[in-house]
């Protein structure tokens, strides 16, 4: 008896360590997903993926095609958990509003190995009129939410989103790196745009509710904001080339709800082909915070509409012309800011509601070619001369 007694405790360590990867095992019976040490596994098949999320720690994903009105849901990954896109992922068609991919957890790595491909197969939704209206499509390529700890997403090459990339929300610490999003080919006009870029509202980056947050060596070519901050706190973005869009971005803010941005720094990073280089932007007739913001370091070429833009008067429609001061917009820092404009453009634009500009600092900068006029109604601080700079006004 007492041999029997010290069989079965030296075995109840081994049964319970099966039993505990009994679920990553069942992956490779059923559907051929790969499951090795450690709870590695791989999946193919997109109804792998809620059982690879239970029971692995390192997932690959491998030539999946995501199912039209599905989404790739990494949400409840376990802390410290690795994800690897390989090969070609693809997204099925289907007029429906949903996050192709959502991603949370603490501590986790996003990545993709070389030669793979996230393809948002956009010009099945492109119509020329993006999230404004048109075609029902997805809202976000990928939605970041609540993606804490010591958190990296990198070495990612996506193509071809509907509409806006990244969308991340409530992150904390996290690191965003070496990812490239191209989306050129909405550039050309398809049956559906009436001559206009398919591709329309494709942001590349867009941050809500974070706080120190690292975006950095990073390539976008698309049709809108290449990085855009609504609200978040402590974000750099650093070493980015953006081409085609509509520049840095903070903004709109105002009207949501969250309306604080402070202590974002945009440096080290070239623009080219941009409707606007760098922007401050928030919303008519709304409240908020825009408070510590830095943009060091900045090259432009060819912007299309404003080389430097800050305006007060901001609506999605178009601007009202109007500003006004609800949001308060201080210590700001533009320095080293150069480059050139379309004659169409305007190489500065500031307008400030009244007494809701405070503390701006700007020096060294030089956009050159924008002959539209330019116009400045609040006077910085430093060696900055616009050359037509009047008292702000608001209704």
């Amino acid at each position: 008896m007492a041999i029997l007694t010290q069989i079965t405790l030296f075995l109840l360590p081994i049964l319970a360590s099966a039993a505990e990867s009994a679920d990553a095992r069942s992956l490779h019976r059923r559907r051929g997903g790969l499951q090795a040490f450690g709870g590695r596994c791989t999946v193919s098949d997109f109804s792998e993926v809620a059982d690879a999320v239970k029971s692995c720690t390192e997932i690959g994903i491998k030539d999946m095609k995501v199912p039209g009105g599905q989404t790739l849901d990494l949400k409840k990954l376990k802390a410290g958990a690795k994800v690897t896109f390989s090969g070609r992922t693809t997204f099925e068609f289907a007029d429906e509003d949903v996050d192709l991919i959502q991603i949370s957890g603490r501590d986790i790595t996003i990545q993709g190995t070389p030669g793979h491909v996230l393809d948002g197969n956009g010009p099945a939704w492109w119509d020329g009129i993006g999230s404004n209206g048109g075609a029902t499509k997805p809202n976000h390529f990928i939605a970041l939410k609540k993606v804490v700890g010591k958190s990296i997403v990198r070495d990612l090459y996506i193509e071809n989103y509907p509409t806006h990339c990244f969308s991340t929300t409530g992150a904390q610490g996290l690191i965003m790196e070496n990812i490239v999003l191209n989306n050129t080919l909405g550039d050309q006009p398809n049956a559906k745009s009436n001559g206009k870029p398919a591709g329309h509202n494709s942001d590349g980056f867009g941050f809500g509710s974070s706080d120190h947050v690292i975006l950095r060596n990073s390539k976008v070519w698309n049709q809108d904001d290449c990085v855009a901050i609504t609200s978040g706190t402590n974000i750099t973005v650093e070493n980015m080339f953006c081409s085609g869009g509509h520049g840095l971005s903070i903004g709109s803010v105002g009207g949501k709800s969250n309306n604080t941005v402070r202590d974002i720094t945009f440096r080290n990073s070239v623009l080219e082909k941009q409707e606007n280089g760098i922007r401050i932007k928030s919303n008519s007739g709304t409240k908020g915070e825009i408070r510590g913001i830095k943009f060091e370091n900045i090259r432009m070429d060819k912007t299309t509409k404003y080389g430097i833009v800050i305006q007060q008067d901001y609506l999605n429609g178009g601007p009202t012309g109007t500003p006004t001061n609800g949001v308060k917009i201080a210590d700001i820092t533009i320095k080293n800011v150069t480059g050139t404009a379309e004659s169409k453009a305007m190489n500065y634009y500031i307008l400030c509601g009244e007494g809701s500009c405070s503390n701006f600092n700007i020096n060294d900068v030089k956009i050159t070619g924008g002959k539209k006029g330019d116009f400045c109604n609040f006077k910085a601080v430093g060696n900055f001369d616009c050359p037509n700079t009047r008292p702000a006004k608001s209704s």
